[in-house]
């Protein structure tokens, strides 16, 4: 499992019109390749008088899983140009389904690929992307003296604080990404002296969106 990556969190639709030919791009994330090819046919019911439905995904297995397809477009004109989107931008877990309804007129080989690209470009432009983080969720109570340390030290780290709950002991939730954990756990125990030992939790992807924790 990748510890990091940058996916899709909300889908998006961008168009792209050549000579009166309209490329209209899908964008999706997606979980295996068994979603991938779900929504695929999805958007050929959908357009179902469209000529083509080009594609392309990406997967972060071991080694990635990259697909695409020109659906009948001459060779490297649509499905390589798509997933040369998605690889620039460095995303997993990603599928974009570009639909043409031909115009009447040829582009040519050149004239493919800027609108296939193109049209993939709309499609991401109109999509929220995250970064998600693999980490661990902790939870951990200390008394009120060690306050002002925890909140320092959780801050200057960029520590996400999931909860702190103030009983007659604060009970502190965080999430800690995997690389980190072990130095914050270091740092919590030196701090209070080692009365704060933190309990390991569940594994979880997560990230943020204006300030917001998601969790997965």
């Amino acid at each position: 499992m990748l510890q990091h990556y940058k996916t899709i969190y909300q889908d998006g639709i961008g168009e792209y019109v050549e000579k009166k030919s309209r490329f209209i791009a899908n964008v999706f994330a997606i979980t295996s390749e068994e979603d991938a090819i779900a929504k695929i046919e999805q958007i050929k019911k959908k357009h179902y008088d469209a000529r083509h439905h080009c594609f392309a995904y990406s997967l972060s297995s071991t080694p990635p899983v990259l697909r695409f397809s020109d659906d009948g477009e001459p060779s490297g004109t649509a499905g390589k140009p798509i997933l040369e989107i998605i690889t620039t931008n460095e995303l997993f877990h990603t599928l974009i389904v570009v639909t043409r309804y031909f115009g009447g007129t040829l582009l040519g080989t050149g004239g493919l690929v800027r609108a296939y690209t193109a049209a993939a470009k709309e499609g991401l432009a109109n999509s929220v992307i995250i970064d998600k983080y693999l980490g661990n969720i902790f939870t951990f109570k200390t008394d009120y003296s060690h306050l002002g340390k925890i909140q320092y030290l959780l801050g200057a780290n960029q520590i996400s604080i999931l909860d702190t709950n103030y009983q007659e002991d604060i009970i502190f939730k965080i999430l800690l990404p995997l690389e980190v954990q072990d130095k914050i756990i270091k740092e919590l125990a030196e701090l209070s002296d080692g009365s704060i030992v933190p309990e390991k939790g569940e594994e979880t992807y997560y990230g943020k969106l204006k300030d917001e924790i998601i969790l997965f």
